[in-house]
């Protein structure tokens, strides 16, 4: 099912088509397509101009809206523009909103998705181990709340809320820069198929459409759209992320940041928002404080983690401080076969890294099984 006009199926195939030219026209990776999105078929084409200018004028005079379609079915996509009542009322609120807006996962499911309240998580590529903590229990415990995480499925801080919210039960948002249906990074075709068995993928490029470097500061807009609040958990300088932040204050949604270290590189661009004003949030409990009011709404309902044998006894030995050598005693395992459990343990959420390079214990309680 979709709920697309032929107009703006014929919009989303120019917009494909003409993917190259925008990125010559926009020029630098984190530039914003500067209005180019608002305008008209005709004055799109006028405007990037070029020697493609002339098949792109072909396309718009010989468009087959029924092989678009069935194209969109092949690819196991569906569509939704503007013209449609369905259409979410917060992604409508932006200056340029996506026209259309493809998605992959099912359209009656995105719809129910962006109808519960949103957050994007949106951080850095190359995080720390405290950030990547920080979003994948932020993602988890959102989830849990009943919140739809969104985020880009990018390396990092995106990558990582998007595991908490699978983990916490919750079908995620992820925006992609090129085609639904085209995983991007690709190391993360995993991922990518995680999120579509409870969540959905989107994307304002029609499917088939390779990623370009324009693509990344406009999917940007789309994930600030969704969502009732932003929060950026790390960021450098000149990291993408403070684009999102840009997006988010200047379309008036909610813009928190997760404090990091005063002198830590990684943090410098987060650090800088908060400086600035963004809200402070240390966790789940402060984002739907502020999403809420204070003790009001959702809070997070986390399910015990069942655990193996294994699993349990090195868990136990992080709960009293012993190292790698004392928790393969304990458990039975080998030095790697520890550190493998201690990353699986991570990856659950239960331990973290403190200050010292050894682990902690966080999270829900675990269950042996």
């Amino acid at each position: 099912m979709s709920a697309v006009c032929d107009r703006c199926l014929r919009r989303g195939a120019l917009i494909g088509f003409l993917s190259p030219q925008i990125q010559a026209a926009v020029g630098r990776p984190r530039a914003r397509t500067a209005g180019l999105l608002t305008l008209g078929e005709r004055e799109m084409v006028a405007a990037l101009g070029g020697s493609p200018a002339g098949a792109a004028r072909r396309l718009l005079d010989e468009f087959d809206p029924a092989l678009a379609r069935e194209d969109l079915e092949r690819s196991r996509c569906e569509a939704i523009c503007r013209h449609a009542a369905e259409y979410p009322p917060l992604l409508a609120e932006l200056h340029d909103p996506p026209n259309p807006l493809y998605v992959r996962g099912g359209l009656d499911r995105m719809l129910a998705l962006a109808a519960e309240p949103c957050v994007a998580v949106v951080g850095g590529r190359r995080p720390s181990d405290y950030a990547r903590g920080v979003a994948q229990r932020m993602g988890r415990g959102l989830a849990s709340a009943g919140i739809t995480v969104v985020s880009g499925l990018a390396l990092g801080i995106d990558a990582e809320s998007h595991r908490g919210a699978l983990d916490g039960g919750g079908g995620p948002i992820a925006v992609l820069a090129g085609g639904p249906d085209v995983p991007y990074p690709r190391q993360h075709g995993g991922l990518y198929r995680r999120v579509l068995e409870r969540g959905v993928v989107v994307s304002e490029l029609p499917p088939g459409t390779q990623a370009r470097k324009w693509g990344f500061p406009a999917r940007n807009r789309i994930m600030v759209g969704f969502a009732t609040a932003v929060v950026v958990v790390e960021a450098r300088e000149a990291s993408g992320s403070l684009i999102t932040a840009e997006f988010a204050q200047d379309s008036n949604r909610e813009l928190a940041a997760v404090p990091g270290q005063v002198d830590a590189r990684v943090a410098a661009g987060s650090n800088a928002l908060l400086h600035s004003g963004a809200a402070f949030v240390r966790g789940t409990e402060d984002v739907l404080d502020l999403i809420f009011g204070v003790g009001q709404g959702p809070r997070p309902h986390l399910r015990p983690v069942e655990l193996d044998a294994g699993l349990r006894e090195v868990l136990d030995s992080v709960e009293v401080g012993e190292d790698v050598g004392r928790a393969s005693a304990r458990s039975g395992l080998s030095p790697g076969e520890v550190r493998a459990a201690l990353g699986r343990l991570e990856a659950l959420g239960l331990v973290r890294r403190d200050s010292f390079g050894g682990y902690e214990r966080s999270g829900p309680p675990a269950m042996s099984t």
